[in-house]
């Protein structure tokens, strides 16, 4: 009987090992990381929109309490936005391959990120 409550309380003992092994989620590790999210995004000047889209992962409510509490912080203190290293995602489509181009050419037409590289 001792053996049998000595493995219970040891295999108990990993469960939250086990749960993040599984693969569940942990909702308070994911507001967590979208109130990080938010305040980064707030950190280098970026909008709510533009930080939504950016991290369409991460729960919208959690970015924005991370965004508001970074803005109330920065403007207590008086601390200016970071201009972002990376900028945002294109929301063009991407440039054509050069079969494409190839096919543009031959029909007389150009694409326009060519039209402007002279310029």
């Amino acid at each position: 009987m001792r053996t049998i409550l000595l493995f219970a309380a040891l295999f108990l003992a990993g469960c939250d090992q086990m749960k993040e092994r599984a693969g569940f989620p942990d909702p308070a590790r994911m507001e967590a990381e979208g109130r990080a999210i938010g305040g980064a995004c707030r950190h280098a000047g970026r909008g709510l929109e533009d930080c939504y889209r950016l991290n369409a992962g991460a729960a919208k409510s959690a970015i924005y309490a991370g965004w508001k509490e970074m803005n109330e912080y920065m403007a207590k203190n008086h601390i200016e936005a970071v201009a972002p290293a990376m900028t945002a995602a294109p929301l063009t489509p991407s440039e054509p391959t050069p079969k494409h181009k190839k096919a543009a050419a031959e029909e007389g037409d150009t694409p326009a990120s060519e039209k402007n590289a002279a310029h």
